[in-house]
């Protein structure tokens, strides 16, 4: 499937914003079920530096500038994508033996996984996730069905309800009130895997919707969506991460499906939020966010399909200097 993502954010001050400094996740993923064809980035005012990098993780972020006061800041990503539908794969092994995996000991193998066992400030590890995720993990079962399990589980007992969290409400008083949004079930679930010793990543990205029958589709009435990948070690090397998604109840391999596009991953939201920077100034602001995923004509028949994933990993970061005029602008709560 070829897909086209608008994601337009707008920023209105009062008063201006002096100057401001920017991170943005906006840019899709190459990797095993999706290749990016296209991507750029739009910034009103025109940014005095730009740069794009690499991050820890293998994402792609991009930072800018702006030295010139302003009122509104906008800011377009548009991308282009080809996506592959990946069922679900074979697998055997038994949760408990990737749990020992992941236990420390003097000489064991490196494995780059170890990094989503521990907990993030957004999906700790706690008794109440294990009390939760125990029952799907019974002696023996394989790691991949009860990740299923916990999947099925949880859109089944909590209610997807818009406007009952924040983006910063905690995992765990969402796991109480058993209700929220894609992001909070996306924390659940991750915070669940950790709590029982497993690895599990947040995903940030897209999801194709359809509109009512005879409804036209409204440009700007999609949204981000937020879903999770479980690492599953005796699959193929290169392809150990299969995908959950417990807002639908969908998973596949590395994506779960076509109509699906992979934005970010991380330990968490705040790895990937999709605009976070520092202002200087703008005390008051209101944001509004539009995205728009639509479908495009497929490539041509023999066009090449080959998928490949940057794997070039920067460890350069951006300081920002916090003056007590200066104020954090983050983390979009009207995203979900």
């Amino acid at each position: 499937m070829k897909l086209q993502i608008t994601h337009e954010t707008t920023y209105k001050y009062a008063p201006a914003v002096e100057t401001a400094q920017h991170m943005a996740y906006l840019t899709p993923l190459s990797h095993g079920s999706q290749q990016l064809l296209r991507h750029a980035l739009e910034v009103t005012p025109v940014p005095a530096q730009v740069s794009t990098t690499t991050d820890v993780f293998g994402n792609v972020r991009s930072f800018f500038s702006l030295q010139v006061a302003h009122r509104q800041l906008k800011v377009i990503a548009t991308s282009e994508v080809t996506t592959l539908s990946s069922p679900l794969p074979g697998s055997t092994i038994s949760w408990e033996n990737v749990r020992e995996r992941f236990r420390y000991r003097a000489g064991a193998p490196f494995d780059a996984a170890n990094e989503f066992v521990f907990a993030s400030a957004m999906a700790p590890r706690e008794n109440q996730f294990a009390a939760y995720a125990r029952p799907s993990f019974s002696a023996g079962v394989s790691l991949l069905d009860a990740a299923l399990d916990l999947m099925h589980r949880i859109h089944t007992d909590f209610t997807y309800e818009s406007q009952s969290t924040l983006v910063n409400t905690p995992a765990l008083e969402a796991l109480a009130q058993r209700k929220g949004v894609c992001q909070d079930f996306a924390h659940i679930y991750v915070a669940c895997m950790r709590s029982m010793g497993l690895a599990a990543r947040y995903v940030s990205g897209y999801l194709l919707t359809q509109p009512p029958p005879g409804m036209v589709k409204l440009r700007g009435s999609d949204a981000s969506h937020a879903w999770v990948s479980v690492y599953i070690p005796d699959l193929p090397h290169s392809a150990r991460w299969v995908d959950m998604d417990p807002t639908n109840d969908r998973a596949g391999w590395l994506s779960p499906g076509e109509d699906y596009v992979t934005l970010a991953m991380g330990r968490d939201f705040s790895d990937v939020s999709p605009m976070r920077g520092v202002i200087h100034g703008g005390a008051n602001h209101v944001l509004s966010v539009g995205v728009t995923v639509e479908p495009l004509p497929s490539p041509t028949a023999g066009s090449s399909q080959t998928q490949t994933q940057s794997q070039s990993q920067s460890q350069g970061q951006s300081d920002f200097s916090l003056s007590p005029q200066m104020q954090m602008q983050s983390n979009l709560p009207s995203l979900w």
